[in-house]
């Protein structure tokens, strides 16, 4: 059993150090572990420091891609690698090491396909209360898009078996986090959460510049990503205000039609606006069906690149 740590990395040749000093050297189950560090289009000694320290794989971006894209090289480069477990952590030392025992156990029991790292946000001093109430916000939209049960949905310090490594394709350039939870309810797999603490923060978030910012992305993400695994029921709640309004403008027209009000003539705009809100909601459901058939042809096609993942692996 092959355990590979991934640490995506950017300018990250201070904190490096730390982080892979916390990391296990030998695991119960695991006959292997290994280390591999993608850096993002560093631009200081970030490589060199991994090399000096001994890590076991070096990936070198030559220009910053994004966390989305670090990740899902680094996940392609362990399956390459020969990895049954993936674990990604974070190079600010946020994330202690130690707890990697209690991330990888679910994996190796086959209770699990993913494990998240629980920070248990209410209990972390540096949050602003604002922060808290919206993760909390986010992990509820998270749980009702992807159907799954996920207290800090935006935790990176997660745990991985091979099976759902060769599942994920990130199609998001912000971060993979959402993206790989609602990509893992969506397909069915097993989903945990084991409890963490994190260490003091050693600089300022560089994924999140602002609150403002962080709210846009992470809410950005998931609308587009409910979008794109749901089209029917998205375009369906577009449409209800066309089809409803329409419906009211078309009864409005027919109550005083039917009560042989005189001067019914001056309702006709009623039923003229009436006709054209119902034509823009049925054209919006049609775009909702085509968009799901869409979506039918992305199920087959993400089948057909885990079966070609998997033969070329093999």
């Amino acid at each position: 059993m092959k355990l590979i740590i991934q640490i995506p990395c950017y300018n990250e040749a201070e904190t490096l150090p730390a982080v892979l000093a916390e990391l296990p050297r030998a695991l119960p189950g695991i006959d292997c572990i290994e280390t591999l560090i993608i850096d993002d289009g560093s631009g200081d000694d970030t490589a060199a420091v991994a090399g000096r320290l001994g890590v076991t794989h070096v990936i070198r971006h030559p220009r910053n891609l994004g966390l989305a894209q670090a990740f899902q090289t680094g996940i392609d480069a362990c399956l390459r690698r020969g990895a049954d477990i993936i674990v990604n952590t974070d190079a600010d030392n946020q994330y202690p090491g130690r707890y990697i025992t209690e991330l990888v156990a679910p994996v190796l029991a086959g209770q699990a396909d993913m494990v998240i790292g629980d920070r248990q946000v209410r209990t972390i001093a540096h949050f602003s209360p604002i922060k808290k109430r919206l993760l909390a916000l986010g992990s509820w939209m998270v749980r009702n898009v992807s159907g799954v049960d996920a207290p800090d949905p935006v935790s990176g310090f997660r745990a991985y078996s091979r099976e759902a490594a060769l599942r994920f394709t990130i199609l998001t350039r912000y971060s993979y986090t959402l993206e790989t939870i609602i990509q893992a309810g969506k397909g069915g797999l097993g989903i945990r959460s084991v409890p963490v603490t994190t260490n003091p923060p050693t600089r300022p978030s560089r994924l999140q510049r602002s609150m403002w910012h962080f709210i846009k992305a992470q809410a950005g993400t998931i609308l587009r990503l409910y979008a794109f695994y749901e089209p029917l029921r998205t375009f369906s709640y577009i449409a209800v205000p066309f089809l409803l309004a329409g419906a009211a403008l078309w009864g409005r027209f027919f109550i005083n039609y039917l009560s042989g009000e005189s001067g019914v003539g001056r309702f006709i705009q009623s039923l003229t606006l009436g006709t054209g809100l119902l034509l823009v909601g049925t054209l919006i459901v049609l775009f909702g069906i085509q968009a799901d058939i869409s979506g039918k042809h992305r199920q087959l096609t993400q089948e057909m690149l885990y079966r070609l993942k998997k033969m070329e692996l093999e």
